[in-house]
């Protein structure tokens, strides 16, 4: 059973994170032939302090 975490930055639509599920869910199956209903995926919404390029946070960077 795959536990797959991935982290988004906070403003995705619920749609677009069912999405993430399904598209992700459906990779693990095709990469390594798990069945869809094993997989299990844990998005990690963050905010946007939470996350930084090049030393700068994509809050401060987007101000």
């Amino acid at each position: 059973m795959p536990i797959i975490s991935t982290n988004l930055v906070e403003g995705r639509s619920n749609e677009e994170k069912e999405r993430v599920i399904h598209e992700v869910t459906l990779a693990c199956h095709r990469a390594v032939g798990t069945p869809r209903e094993t997989n299990r995926i844990i998005l990690n919404d963050m905010g946007r302090q939470h996350y930084g390029v090049g030393g700068i946070s994509k809050k401060k960077s987007e101000v």
